[in-house]
């Protein structure tokens, strides 16, 4: 049985595939993600590929890229972004995810939506009939209100929120100084109208809800070729 440690080693190579020399890059947070700005690092060393500008989209991927040798940019240099690898939490049949375990939901949102092509690298657990049966909603939300914040979630179908919080028991901070709240919507019927929900609260920086964003998802399972999927865009 192949460890989903290797799965995700071996999705993370694959998609070098979709990186060209010359290029920006989005990279994204979470393990598989690492693995994958790991793998980048090591072409650019060989030779393999050349000219190749990072955008990371939280500071520890910054850190990570550098350490490797991926020169990195930002969207103030470059607004469009070639490419965008990263990974989910969750992904339904449609390619629509929840995003945010790692607590980068909102650039991670920017850097994709800045992308012309986002690519999802994922593990056969990641994979999900409907959003919100495997994984909670993150949503960074502002200190200001905090407990409001919780209120309308439960007022809106939650049946439970949790602060996320620090090995050492204190509340955690976003990159932007900001907290997360992970809320338990179980299965969601409705993500389009939950999103449109949620982006409409103020006080709710962004939620975890990436619909309509993915367009290729590649997915590693035991014994198996990855999966490639894609998801068709709309004309131009």
């Amino acid at each position: 049985m192949t460890s989903v440690d290797e799965l995700k080693l071996q999705v993370a190579r694959r998609a070098l595939d979709f990186v060209a020399s010359g290029t920006v890059v989005g990279l994204g947070g979470g393990s598989t993600a690492a693995l994958f700005v790991r793998e980048l690092g090591r072409e650019l060393r060989s030779g393999r590929l050349k000219d190749i500008l990072g955008v990371p989209t939280a500071l520890e991927v910054g850190a990570l890229a550098t350490e490797v040798g991926i020169p990195l940019t930002s969207l103030e240099e470059h607004q469009t972004i070639d490419v965008c690898i990263d990974g989910a939490d969750e992904t339904d049949p449609s390619l629509n995810l929840i995003k945010g375990g790692g607590g980068f939901l909102t650039r991670e949102k920017i850097v994709a939506q800045a992308s012309r092509r986002l690519v999802i690298i994922a593990d056969y657990t990641k994979l999900s009939p409907q959003l919100g049966t495997r994984w909670h909603v993150p949503l960074e939300v502002m200190e200001f209100g905090f407990e409001a914040h919780r209120s309308f979630l439960l007022d809106h179908g939650a049946k439970t929120t949790a602060r996320r919080r620090n090995a050492d028991g204190t509340p955690y901070r976003t990159d932007q100084d900001n907290y997360i709240l992970d809320a338990d919507f179980g299965p969601i019927d409705d993500p389009v109208g939950l999103a449109e929900t949620l982006s409409a609260r103020a006080g709710i920086v962004e939620h975890g809800l990436f619909l309509n964003l993915a367009t290729d998802l590649l997915v590693a399972s035991p014994g198996r070729t990855i999966d490639h999927r894609t998801r068709a865009l709309a004309p131009a």
